[in-house]
């Protein structure tokens, strides 16, 4: 291949370009690092909408294993004699299922199961199948027929997988048999017959699982979607989530002690948005619990990320209740144990209550919790009025744990500027704020953190995403804009201590809020361009920052400054200059950037810059094309004390600058 004419193309588009740009000069004072830049800085926020738990990161493949629904066959179909019985083996689960012979010899009792928008298995992959079950008769040996079904399949069978298992005898077991999938298949359904010659069985906690979970943990999490959270490399995890904290009412609340222990008897709770939104509406969205809190330190724990438990403050959600029916303020002694309750179960030894219950889980060491939030997004005097007794026992019992109150859920407003006193006055360490904001607000806030106080509490940018203007979809635009606002989060990390973009997970047949970070299918999953964001944050956040300026000014989106938004950290693990730039113009922008206060014998050696651009600024990655758009890398070469370069129009550019001495 001859290069020569492409390359001369390429150096006469990039002098093309460079004559159009404007000449930006930006200033970093390399021999100045201020504020350290916490670990806790980008992270991610896990929340149980859009199926993000059951039917997504939490890999159970069927639903309502346990038949604790409202409607007690709600996700199955059933055929034969098959009754539902309430006195099972597990207090919290009651129920369970009796199949008993159909009566003909040409007629069959069992059950089917249809998952959570079909069950996705792969061919050649292991499925692993495990009930409760026993016989009704001491003595007898039941036998099902465990399958892999697919309706749809124009084939001589629609089985693609089966086994066989022997229940023996009248007392409760746990069995377990591994399926093999013949076909690939997104909307397989399992199937369970009851085998000749018949002997009536009783069934409960019908669960599959795939073989090949997240570090193969039995009651495992969804390995592609667990490894996307690693790989954004994420300084804190929030979890369980945000309005599902509160509940629609106190009955279906989040109450973490019923997500702990054994699985089987982890009851099931309404999930307070499959009724949120009529006009995208889902009656079987619940939660089994099997993604409880033991999971959620476990796994904030295998992705490096500090845990942040959200508990309930004593209000269920004010956006679907009048304060009228709220709790009152008389019964929060069981809110409140309940916080204590759990940093014993985080970080209590093994002869307490919790840390032992812990160490049967299989965890005796401390999940070495040191932040917890208390409330969700609440407002009004309520909540100060609830949070102060938190913060009052909190203290006295735990002064090692840092404590996250809410600005409630505007970024500005009335009810944002009554809490922020309000949790000064209270001492919360950090104060939770909440933006979903068009692109204008986004563009319009590069400076909002340069005059907060810097003595008061420090920022959780605990849920953030850019809505594009009539088309709330993951496109490329909304990324940069986010993109460019994260600048102002890095420049102040004195004050911001920790940034989670949100929603994090949506199932491409469940979701009801979007745009959300990572998008899947049964089988599929898919980084959006808001993902690489978070991603080159987070990988690239340093650990102080520089002091970075244009004509002594901060680059922030301000007149004069051509659409460039900009921030610079130093790496002091590798001795390394991070300058992070978005061009949100629709030009091109020539950036001369000057090293200040380097040391005598130090120079810039080179290093390397990490490119996000779209020459479509409605672009974005699909689950047929999920790596469409993605950052690219290029080498940049010996400096010396300053660097010139061109930022192409709707550009994020990251520049790993090496630090050495001549």
């Amino acid at each position: 291949m001859n290069l020569k004419p492409l390359l001369s193309s390429l150096a006469i588009g990039a002098a093309v370009i460079s004559s159009m740009a404007a000449t930006n000069d930006l200033k970093v004072n390399v021999g100045k690092p201020g504020a350290p830049i916490q670990p806790t800085m980008y992270g991610i926020f896990f929340e149980d909408i859009n199926y993000a738990a059951d039917g997504g990161l939490y890999a159970e493949l069927v639903k309502n294993r346990s038949f604790e629904f409202p409607q007690a066959f709600m996700g199955w179909d059933t055929f034969g004699k098959v009754e539902l019985k309430d006195d099972g083996p597990f207090e919290r689960n009651p129920h369970y299922v009796r199949l008993s012979p159909a009566g003909h010899r040409e007629k069959h009792t069992g059950l089917a199961n249809e998952g959570y928008f079909g069950i996705g298995v792969e061919k050649d992959a292991t499925y692993r199948f495990s009930v409760w079950a026993r016989t009704t008769q001491p003595g007898d040996t039941a036998r099902l027929r465990v399958e892999l079904i697919n309706p749809s399949d124009m084939g001589e069978s629609q089985v693609i997988g089966r086994e066989n298992l022997k229940v023996i005898g009248n007392d409760w077991k746990k069995y377990t048999v591994v399926v093999k999938a013949d076909k690939t298949c997104d909307k397989a359904k399992l199937r369970v017959f009851l085998r000749k010659p018949e002997v009536t069985v009783d069934l409960e906690h019908l669960s599959l699982f795939p073989t090949d979970t997240w570090m193969g943990h039995e009651n495992g999490m969804r390995a592609d979607l667990a490894q996307l959270l690693k790989d954004v490399h994420p300084g804190v995890f929030r979890f369980p989530g945000g309005c599902i904290v509160e509940g629609t009412d106190p009955d279906t609340r989040y109450q973490w002690k019923e997500t702990v222990g054994p699985v089987e008897n982890r009851p099931t709770n309404e999930n307070r948005w499959h009724y949120t939104f009529a006009h995208r509406f889902f009656p079987d969205y619940f939660q089994n619990y099997g993604l409880g809190f033991y999971e959620y330190f476990q796994l904030a724990e295998e992705i490096g990320a500090e845990p942040l438990p959200i508990l309930n403050v004593g209000l269920v959600c004010q956006y679907q209740n009048d304060l009228d029916h709220q709790i009152p303020t008389d019964s929060l002694d069981i809110f409140i144990q309940d916080a204590l309750d759990l940093i014993e179960f985080a970080n209590g030894s093994t002869d307490t209550k919790w840390g032992a219950l812990r160490a049967e889980m299989g965890h005796p060491e401390p999940f070495n919790l040191k932040f917890l939030g208390i409330g969700n997004e609440q407002w009004g005097p309520e909540y100060p009025e609830r949070l102060e007794p938190f913060v009052k026992v909190l203290r006295k019992a735990h002064p090692e744990i840092k404590i996250v109150g809410s600005s409630g859920p505007d970024s500005e407003g009335a009810q944002f500027e009554y809490l922020w006193p309000e949790m000064t006055r209270l001492g919360a360490d950090l104060v939770d704020e909440h933006f979903y904001r068009k692109e204008d607000w986004f563009l319009s806030q590069g400076k909002r953190y340069d005059n907060y106080d810097r003595k008061g509490p420090k920022v959780f940018a605990g849920e953030y995403a850019c809505h594009g203007k009539g088309k709330k979809y993951n496109h490329y635009n909304a990324a940069l804009l986010e993109a460019a606002f994260m600048t102002g989060l890095e420049r102040n990390a004195d004050v911001v201590h920790m940034a989670t973009y949100a929603p994090l997970f949506a199932h491409i047949d469940g979701w009801q809020w979007r745009p959300d970070m990572i998008w899947f299918d049964n089988l599929r999953s898919m980084p959006t361009c808001s993902y690489y964001v978070q991603q080159l944050y987070a990988t690239n956040k340093g650990t102080n920052v520089l002091p970075l300026t244009m004509n002594g000014e901060p680059v922030a989106g301000q007149e004069g400054q051509n659409g460039l938004f900009a921030s610079a950290v130093l790496d002091a693990d590798d001795n390394t200059i991070i300058v992070k730039v978005a061009n949100t113009s629709a030009e091109p922008q020539q950036l001369n950037i000057d090293f200040a206060g380097l040391k005598k014998k130090e120079t810039i050696s080179g290093g390397k810059v990490i490119t996000f651009t779209s020459t479509d600024p409605m672009a974005e990655n699909t689950l047929d094309e999920p790596y469409r758009m993605a950052p690219t890398e290029a080498q940049i070469e010996a400096l010396g004390a300053n660097y010139t370069t061109v930022i192409e129009p709707k550009t994020f550019k990251v520049y790993r600058f090496n630090r050495s001495n001549k």
